[in-house]
């Protein structure tokens, strides 16, 4: 018998719990989408960035990412720039409505999982705290692929 839990248990377990954290945390009445702003993040995070690499990154298929740069260019979130060595290509970067945007949205999301925090003792917070390296390699939070 092992101390270690069934790994596809935990998977629905986490899976479970993170839809449901992410929807607690979601803004009621966003004016922009969370795909939309995923996608604003990446840009600002490696801007500028060509579509073809932003759908990699945000994996999804190019005409989605065509339809997210239209609805935020239109926003006056990102803007774009030929590619001078491809003239079929182009990159798109923040503007700073759009990094404002993006670090609004953060703001919020921290103040209220923050809030969450409070309905947890000092031991499921510091179970939380211990886990977060974890979590944040399984999410790819650090892309190896977009890193240089």
């Amino acid at each position: 018998m092992t101390d270690h839990p069934d790994r596809a248990e935990v998977a629905a377990r986490l899976a479970l719990a993170a839809g449901r954290l992410n929807r607690r945390i979601r803004p009621s009445g966003a004016d922009i989408t969370t795909g939309q702003l995923s996608a604003l993040a990446t840009i600002a995070r490696f801007a500028p960035i060509r579509p073809g690499d932003l759908a990699r990154a945000e994996r999804v298929a190019a005409p989605t990412v065509t339809r997210i740069l239209a609805d935020l260019e239109s926003r006056g979130y990102i803007s774009r720039t030929a590619d001078p060595d491809d003239g079929r290509s182009f990159f798109v970067e923040t503007t700073e409505l759009g990094a404002a945007e993006v670090q609004n949205a953060r703001s919020a999301r921290a103040e209220r999982v923050l809030e969450l925090f409070e309905e947890l003792d000092d031991a499921e917070y510091a179970s939380v705290a211990a886990a977060i390296e974890a979590l944040e390699k399984a999410a790819g939070v650090h892309s190896p692929e977009l890193t240089e």
